[in-house]
C-alpha cells in the first residue's frame, strides 16, 4: 500500500510552475555516494522537458495517473524492493533541454519485460544526494529541483553530468501531506 500511496502522491505532479508556498527548503545537508555497480530500472517512459511541464500540457502527471490508475507497477517483474524510481536520462543538453523520464522500479533483470515496458541502465558514478524537506507533494519536489538548478558546482560537490539523475519514492513519501523524496544527481567524472 505504501507504493500506491507514494505513486498517487506523485500523480498530482502536474505543473512545475505551481510550487507550493508551504514547501520547505531542503532539510538535510547534501551528501555524496559513489555507485560502484550499475543497476537497472524498468517501467514506462516519456520524453519531455522542464519547459514543457510548466504548462497545462505536461506529460509527467498523466504518466503517473496512467501507471497508478491501471496498477501497472504490479506488472514490473524482478523488482528488488518496494520503492518506486523516477529516472531522468538521455538529456539533450542540460536542465533546459529534453530528457527521458522513466517511472518504474529497480529490477534485478530486464529479461521478459511486458509489452510497453522499457528499461534503462544506471551506470556507476558519483551522485550528490539531496533529501527534500518534509511537506506536501508535489511542492517539496518542485522546490528541491528549483534549488538544484540554481546550485553551483561547488555547492553540489561537482559539475552535473546530465547522464542520469533519479528520485526514490519509498516509505518516506507515502503520506502526500508530509512526504520526503531522495534525489540523486549525477556528477561528471573528475568535476570538482
Amino acid at each position: 500500500m505504501i507504493r500506491a500511496n507514494a505513486c498517487l502522491t506523485a500523480a498530482i505532479f502536474l505543473s512545475l510552475s505551481q510550487i507550493a508556498p508551504q514547501a520547505q527548503e531542503l532539510e538535510k545537508p547534501l551528501t555524496h555516494i559513489a555507485i560502484s555497480a550499475p543497476f537497472y530500472v524498468a517501467g514506462w517512459m516519456i520524453r519531455t522537458s522542464n519547459a514543457g511541464e510548466m504548462g497545462s500540457n505536461g506529460k509527467i502527471g498523466p504518466l503517473w495517473q496512467r501507471v497508478m490508475g491501471k496498477d501497472l507497477v504490479s506488472q514490473i517483474p524482478n523488482r528488488t524492493d518496494g520503492a518506486l524510481i523516477v529516472l531522468y536520462s538521455n538529456y539533450a543538453s542540460d536542465e533546459k533541454g529534453d530528457y527521458d523520464y522513466l517511472l518504474g522500479a529497480r529490477v534485478s533483470s530486464v529479461e521478459n519485460l511486458p509489452a510497453g515496458m522499457t528499461w534503462r541502465k544506471v551506470e556507476p558514478g558519483d551522485y550528490a544526494v539531496i533529501l527534500t524537506g518534509k511537506g506536501q507533494m508535489p511542492g517539496i519536489l518542485q522546490a528541491a529541483w528549483a534549488r538544484i538548478w540554481k546550485m553551483t558546482p561547488a555547492e553540489l560537490g561537482g559539475r552535473r553530468a546530465f547522464l542520469t539523475d533519479y528520485e526514490i519514492y519509498d516509505a518516506r513519501s507515502a503520506n502526500m501531506q508530509s512526504a520526503q523524496v531522495e534525489i540523486h544527481v549525477g556528477l561528471a567524472t573528475g568535476a570538482h
